[in-house]
């Protein structure tokens, strides 16, 4: 018994490194930027493609941000998929499947109810859009959504409540589905002739999984909606929200894969990360020295700083080995910032940072606060390299 302790204690300081079961996972998963991990569900983003060209009241319903911000609203969204069509045949008794056409199952997703009716209004366009129903007056109120309207001084509205089933003269007499005319598109050519037909109302919706600075698009090309639904009011789901679902139908997919892009908004993710409501002030968690930055927060002057008072730490006798561990990890930081970015382009992407926020300002403060030559703080142009 003590023989054997002693073998195996012996080789665990001399005995051969042995497989582990974390190697295993770690080979499968990290290897490659993590090439073979799962990507995470709640990592998405989807962007409507609304024709605000081919229709013109897009344009004054929807302001500067708020295309991007619908995607912002969506709760669950389904993936595309798809049946095949196939037939069994013989051939002298031997089974051969052979396939006939793809049918693409419809797309169901569900948004958040917000309380700037973003997504009723997106409902409401369409719904106006193709359906006569919704434009006409009630009660004399004006025909804007979102409001109850002025009661008094409109014109009066159409009399719903009274039978014209054998009235002569009818106030209203189209409803239902506006079919596609010539009278609905663009003019072809000089003559002025209409051809094109009613534009479609979305030009494709986009469904972006995000993973390690990557995306996988699914592009869903001129798609309809088929179904509305908003979530009932519940007076026992006392901690409920509201939702909206719709569901969709398409003509077809696209595929695209890619790295996401460096600007706000992304070039790359249609919508993704919008300055209307993408913050990007730097995280307070930014470690010095690791962000492209001079002044900024975690940039080179924060690392130059934090680097100084370690080293005063230690030479004062009031440091430890943590302000060692802490210099060094700092100085890492510079150095493999310097690699990414060279030190020219970080100068002069911060002035050109301070130049705009000047602009935008248009305030002799932040003149001041920019350039501060009383301080001796100066931004100079960037080098060339």
């Amino acid at each position: 018994m003590s023989g054997t302790f002693g073998q195996d204690f012996l080789q665990g300081f001399t005995g051969p490194n042995g497989l582990r079961d974390y190697t295993h996972a770690s080979k499968t998963f990290t290897t490659n930027g993590y090439e073979l991990a799962p990507r995470l569900k709640f990592l998405f983003h989807t962007f409507f493609n609304l024709n605000l060209s081919g229709v013109p009241a897009l344009q004054s319903t929807f302001g500067n941000g708020d295309i991007a911000s619908i995607g912002l609203a969506v709760k669950t969204v389904d993936l595309p998929s798809y049946q095949i069509a196939t037939d069994t045949l013989n051939q002298y008794n031997r089974k051969r499947i052979v396939q006939t056409k793809i049918e693409y199952n419809p797309v169901k997703i569900t948004f958040h109810d917000d309380g700037g009716d973003l997504i009723r209004n997106m409902w409401y366009t369409y719904y106006s859009y193709y359906y006569k129903d919704p434009g006409q007056k009630y009660e004399g109120v004006a025909n804007t959504n979102g409001t109850s309207g002025n009661l008094n001084n409109t014109p009066a509205g159409f009399g719903y409540n009274r039978s014209d089933i054998y009235s002569a003269d009818r106030a209203v007499s189209d409803w239902g589905y506006i079919g596609e005319s010539a009278a609905d598109g663009t003019p072809a050519n000089s003559t002025g002739i209409n051809t094109s037909g009613k534009p479609p109302y979305f030009n494709d919706i986009k469904i972006y999984g995000l993973n390690q600075h990557k995306f996988a698009a699914y592009v869903l090309i001129n798609p309809m909606i088929t179904d509305w639904s908003s979530e009932p009011y519940e007076y026992s789901s006392g901690n409920g929200t509201m939702s909206h679902t719709m569901t969709i139908r398409y003509e077809t997919v696209k595929y695209y894969s890619g790295a996401i892009g460096k600007s706000r908004p992304d070039t790359n993710v249609a919508g993704f990360a919008d300055p209307n409501r993408y913050d990007q002030t730097l995280s307070p968690l930014a470690r010095p020295g690791s962000q492209a930055t001079v002044l900024g927060q975690g940039g080179l002057m924060d690392a130059g700083v934090g680097i100084y008072e370690d080293l005063e730490a230690i030479m004062s006798g009031r440091g430890g080995l943590q302000n060692v561990i802490g210099a060094v990890q700092k100085s890492v930081n510079v150095q493999n910032t310097l690699k990414k970015t060279p030190l020219g382009d970080i100068v002069g992407r911060d002035a050109n940072v301070v130049k705009n926020q000047v602009l935008q300002a248009q305030l002799p403060g932040a003149v001041r606060q920019a350039v501060n030559t009383g301080n001796g703080i100066i931004f100079p142009k960037a080098p060339k390299i």
